[in-house]
């Protein structure tokens, strides 16, 4: 099994994300222009106003309302209003694509009736609302890394996220230390690109 992840620091928080596998996909899908350990409290932000996180709930509730939730500072992410709806939109695809259980997305059966592969969960990520190649990619990282889902072939799939030792994203947060470590690999990737461009 698992230990549970650390990515926030606050123990409440990061229980969510280890214990609900939509609250990791939401935390995932606000990774975007805001400070990590901040987008994947969002969740917790939700289900502390919602009363739960039930993801049957937040596909269903009334859109205006749960802007206003998502919005109320400190709002789940600097693009709150926008976040909200992309939020909505994932827990309905998974309500309607994989019967409400976010853990499907990973572990229903692949095109040949077995275990899905790699390449099939990263296609699966890849098509969800909000998710594109490269945060598909991560989340691959992350579930290989720190979930024990290791469909066939996740490390090739994740690309550059999949690396054993590397400090490249979320996946690689495992404690204060790490979270720094990736935080400065991604300001001399920003530096890098800026004096290539």
């Amino acid at each position: 099994m698992a230990t549970d992840l650390w990515i926030t620091g606050d123990a409440d928080t990061d229980a969510l994300l280890s214990h609900d596998p939509f609250a990791l996909l939401v935390g995932m899908l606000l990774d975007q222009q805001y400070p990590m350990e901040h987008a994947f409290a969002g969740p917790r932000k939700i289900r502390d106003r919602m009363g739960s996180f039930d993801v049957h709930a937040i596909a269903e509730a009334d859109p205006d309302e749960f802007v206003t939730m998502a919005t109320t500072p400190p709002a789940i992410h600097r693009y709150g209003r926008s976040m909200a709806g992309r939020v909505q939109d994932l827990a309905r695809t998974v309500v309607d694509e994989y019967d409400g259980d976010a853990a499907k997305v990973w572990t229903a059966p692949g095109a040949d009736g077995g275990a899905p592969t790699g390449r099939e969960v990263l296609k699966r990520l890849n098509s969800l609302p909000g998710y594109g190649e490269r945060k598909a990619k991560i989340f691959l990282a992350l579930l290989g890394k720190q979930r024990d889902v290791r469909p066939e072939g996740w490390r090739e799939a994740a690309g550059e996220f999949g690396e054993e030792g590397s400090h490249r994203s979320i996946a690689d947060v495992t404690s204060a230390e790490t979270l720094l470590e990736v935080r400065a690999f991604k300001k001399a990737q920003k530096a890098a690109a800026k004096n290539a461009g």
